[in-house]
């Protein structure tokens, strides 16, 4: 048996597999060497022949019989008739060699390739040549190829997601979060993690160094001003997206229709506002100086958007909306004195300029019902239940302009004018608006403060349980919300 045993002896080649950040190694690809029958020497067959006369000649020197029964054929010949009808050769007349006695006797078997693979890529078959296994698979080179960009992987090392392969580099651009300010990928922190900043509603990712290098936030939806896109400057100081600016509300006479619509919504809750109180938009220095001659009020700080006036004075509003000049920059805002004077227990509401539509309509909203509790005789309450029913009354107009998808559309603005007139005309809101609105509610809902969030929760849960009329009748008599 050490001819059938040389025979078989193969070459052992290791090959390393491709892991996660794993390494390609060059002896992952080599070529199978060939065991072809024809590739036998005549040198290697003569001693072949050698090999099977000694072993005949040594069994006939120990007297053992050949038996020429098929039944009886000893361990060596079943392996040599098995591996023979496999290649198809014809038992029955087996060629002789030499002088040797024909009893038994069969040719050198030489066996083919044990390297049947198929390639994982293409499913084809392999042979013989150069191959790569990796992923527990083996392929042909050009088929181990990357998921993001699907050239062939030839790099030292490469990078996997799930079970799919990819360049280093391609990994990093897919998978790498980028900072949706100045669109670098987000360095890692010192520990070597990947650390950036969210908003809480818009999932903007940045970097936490935006947060101390004076990038500017809208005024409105409060998303950081990316570098490719310039936020537009109001006067003063403030800046606003050019999405909030499509429906920016930016005059006293361009904010009246809404004004009105907001009365409805009043009216409908059996609520109507008897006495004309007059509604004026302001810059944010006419807000605060009024805000200083008010003796009562309570204001969310750290900036105060809309104040429901008591106190006789002279407000400055805006008369005409301003015009975009150059650098994004708002230019000829025109304003003019509005004297105010005590007619009732309200003088007038004061709404910031400059913010759209929705968020002017529930900062207006929640103005006017300080005004239907000061016109309607309600007693001076705690700021929790002021704050928190007037909040509640703001999330109520929110929620009914969401649900309708239909409100006064003041007209879009171009990145050059802001002159086109205010519209009342019901329409479809866009998909951003709508979102907008999301927002706004989502700020009065988690709002961390104890009289506008605090107070707003307590206000809302007491409406849903007992309703608003209920609620209402209850903070007159006792000035608290119903538990």
């Amino acid at each position: 048996m050490g001819w059938l045993n040389k025979i078989f002896k193969g070459s052992s080649h290791k090959i390393s597999e491709g892991q996660y950040h794993g390494k390609l190694n060059d002896d992952r690809v080599w070529d199978e060497p060939s065991n072809s029958v024809d590739s036998w020497t005549e040198h290697e067959n003569d001693d072949i022949d050698r090999a099977i006369a000694l072993s005949l000649s040594e069994e006939e020197e120990k007297g053992k019989k050949v038996i020429e029964t098929v039944s009886h054929l000893d361990e060596d010949e079943q392996l040599a008739r098995a591996l023979q009808e496999s290649l198809n050769l014809e038992p029955e007349s087996p060629p002789r060699y030499g002088n040797m006695p024909s009893a038994n006797m069969y040719p050198p078997i030489f066996p083919f390739s044990t390297g049947f693979r198929i390639c994982w890529g293409c499913k084809t078959e392999i042979g013989h040549g150069r191959f790569l296994n990796c992923m527990s698979q083996v392929w042909h080179p050009e088929c181990f190829r990357c998921h993001g960009c699907s050239l062939p992987i030839s790099d030292y090392e490469f990078s996997m997601n799930g079970n799919y392969p990819y360049h280093k580099p391609c990994y990093k651009e897919h998978y790498h979060p980028k900072c949706d300010v100045c669109q670098h990928f987000i360095p890692t922190n010192a520990g070597g993690l990947i650390e950036y900043r969210a908003h809480p509603f818009w999932n903007q990712k940045y970097c936490p160094s935006h947060e101390h290098d004076r990038t500017p936030r809208c005024c409105s939806c409060e998303r950081m001003e990316p570098r490719d896109a310039q936020y537009i400057s109001l006067d003063d100081g403030r800046k606003l997206c050019l999405e909030c600016l499509d429906s920016a509300i930016m005059d006293t006479n361009e904010c009246q229709p809404l004004y009105l619509d907001i009365q409805e919504f009043y009216e409908g809750l059996n609520m109507k506002i008897e006495q004309q109180v007059p509604l004026l938009l302001v810059e944010r220095t006419a807000l605060n100086d009024a805000m200083e001659g008010e003796k009562n009020g309570h204001h969310h700080m750290p900036e105060t958007r809309g104040l429901c006036l008591s106190e006789e004075q002279t407000v400055s509003t805006i008369l005409k909306r301003p015009r975009i000049g150059k650098g994004n920059k708002i230019m000829e805002m025109i304003t003019e004195p509005y004297r105010l004077t005590r007619r009732c227990e309200v003088t007038a509401i004061l709404i910031l300029y400059g913010l759209p539509r929705l968020l002017t309509g529930s900062i207006l909203a929640h103005e006017m019902m300080h005004a239907w509790l000061r016109l309607k005789g309600y007693r001076t309450l705690r700021p929790d239940v002021e704050e928190g029913i007037c909040q509640v009354l703001a999330h109520m107009w929110l929620e009914s302009e969401i649900t309708s998808g239909s409100g006064s559309n003041v007209a879009s603005s171009s990145s050059s004018s802001l002159s086109a007139p205010a519209s009342s005309k019901k329409g479809t809101r866009s998909q951003f608006e709508k979102k907008l609105g999301d927002f706004f509610k989502h700020q009065i809902e988690t709002d961390t403060s104890p009289a506008y969030g605090g107070g707003f929760r307590d206000g809302n849960q007491a409406v849903i349980k007992y309703g608003l009329r209920c609620t209402l009748d209850h903070i007159r008599l006792a000035g608290t919300f119903p538990c």
